[in-house]
Order: structure tokens, then C-alpha cells, then sequence
């Protein structure tokens, strides 16, 4: 699994990006990090520089990844995970509790939406997904919809241009088998929440969920952002990295 690292710092931060993302999605993060703060951001399978596996297993990818965490010599390793990328970083947390100080989730699904859900039924379902990720036209339709309903920021649907999207779809069946936050119960590293102001109503519900597992999981609230925390709220969530991860987030 393709790994690049950004910095030389001794605290570690591990990255994990979002359905339809890469490793590159933290560019504008790390470059807001200080200096003694070290990005090691990965490119999941099917993505970036990261070949697709002969065989699709969330668990045994999951393994895969901590297996090459284990083998890094890092001390005091952080965990940061976007969107869905969100819920490995917590399977990670569950694997290797040991290793790890801190999970930092941002915008996190709990699970996948019905209209995300629609795109694994079947031929229809494909066809639906080819009509609004994998086209041109559909992408502007979507977007431009996105930007009428000020939904969100209209750039989310730019990443999708790039992408494998047979890769997309194995993620998105695979993540939609995952189960739900009661998985995670037992997942006892200090946990926090970062949140776009103005992102998805399946993000408010997802982190509700969460909140209801974890009461007292701080929730930062990343103002004048939508769902592009990485970008629109870089400078955000580079403050909250740098704090010590016990202070009580705007909820």
C-alpha cells in the first residue's frame, strides 16, 4: 500500500482520505502543519499509486494496512481520517489500540446513505453511478445542482474526474457491509470529531450516532465549511491537531 510521508517531525500523523480521494487530498493540510508534526497519508487500495487487490476484503485490507503501520517505527502515531476514510482510521484504532494516541474524524460517515446505497443495485444502480460520477455532463449537473441548494462545497464532485471508478464501487459495497457505530464500542483511544458548518445531513446524523457511542467526544465545528474540510478548513484542523486532544470542542 502506497504510503507517502510529508515532514520529518517526531509526532506522526497517519492519513486516510475519503470514497473518490488520495493521499494527495492532504496536500493543503500538511502544508499548514508545523514543523514538528509529520503527515504520513495513504493511498487506499485502487487509489492514487495504490493498485486495486486481486481479492476485495475490507478486513483483510484493514489488516494489510496495519501490518505496514506495525512494521514503521513510529512513536506517539495519531490517526486522521476524512469521510469514510474516517471509519478505517477507527478500524485501525480497533486493531492496534496499542499504537495509537489520538483519532481525529472529520465529516465521518456512520453509514452509507440511501442515495449512495442506490449505486450498488445492480445494472441500474450502475448506470445511475456512471450517469452522476463517472461522466462529465453528469458531474456538472451535479454539481451545479450543489451549488443551486447550496449544499455542501460544488467542488466535491472534482475528485471523481480522477478516479477508478470500478475501484469506487468496490469501496462504496464494501464500506455498505461494514455494519453499524456499534462495531466500534470497544475502541478505547481518546476520540474527536471535526465537522464541516455546512456539510451533508447524513454527516449531522452520522455524528450524532457517534456522539451517542462516545459522549464525551469533543465535536469541532469548522466554520464557513462545507464537506472539502481539507481544503476550506485546513487551517482549522491543523489547530486542532496541535492541541493536545482533551480540550472540549464548539459542539
Amino acid at each position: 500500500m502506497h504510503i507517502e510521508t510529508y515532514g520529518t517531525g517526531n509526532h506522526a500523523w497517519l492519513a486516510i482520505h475519503g470514497w473518490g480521494g488520495s493521499q494527495a487530498d492532504f496536500i493543503p493540510l500538511f502544508k499548514r502543519l508545523p514543523a514538528d508534526l509529520r503527515l504520513l497519508s495513504v493511498d487506499l487500495p485502487g487509489y492514487g499509486a495504490t493498485p486495486k487487490p486481486n481479492h476485495w476484503d475490507l478486513d483483510a485490507i484493514m489488516d494489510d494496512l496495519c501490518r505496514d503501520i506495525e512494521k514503521r517505527d513510529l512513536q506517539n502515531l495519531s490517526l486522521l481520517g476524512f469521510c469514510s476514510g474516517a471509519v478505517l482510521a477507527l478500524f485501525v484504532a480497533q486493531r492496534i489500540p496499542g499504537r495509537i494516541a489520538r483519532v481525529v474524524m472529520i465529516d465521518p460517515f456512520a453509514y452509507v446513505p440511501l442515495y449512495f446505497r442506490i449505486f450498488l443495485a445492480g445494472t441500474f444502480g450502475r448506470h445511475a453511478y456512471d450517469m452522476t460520477f463517472a461522466r462529465p455532463i453528469g458531474r456538472r449537473i451535479t454539481t451545479w445542482i450543489l451549488r443551486k441548494r447550496q449544499l455542501t462545497d460544488h467542488e466535491f464532485m472534482d475528485s471523481f474526474g480522477r478516479v477508478d471508478h470500478d475501484a469506487t464501487l468496490y469501496w462504496l459495497d464494501m464500506l455498505n457491509s461494514a455494519g453499524g457505530v456499534d462495531r466500534f464500542r470497544d475502541v478505547s483511544v481518546p476520540i474527536e470529531i471535526a465537522q464541516g458548518e455546512r456539510t451533508f445531513g447524513a454527516i449531522r446524523d452520522s455524528i450524532r450516532a457517534y456522539r451517542a457511542l462516545w459522549p464525551d467526544a469533543p465535536v469541532h465545528i469548522l466554520r464557513n465549511v462545507g464537506h472539502l474540510s481539507l481544503t476550506r478548513g485546513a487551517r482549522q484542523l491543523a489547530d486542532i491537531m496541535t492541541k493536545d486532544g482533551r480540550e472540549e470542542g464548539n459542539r
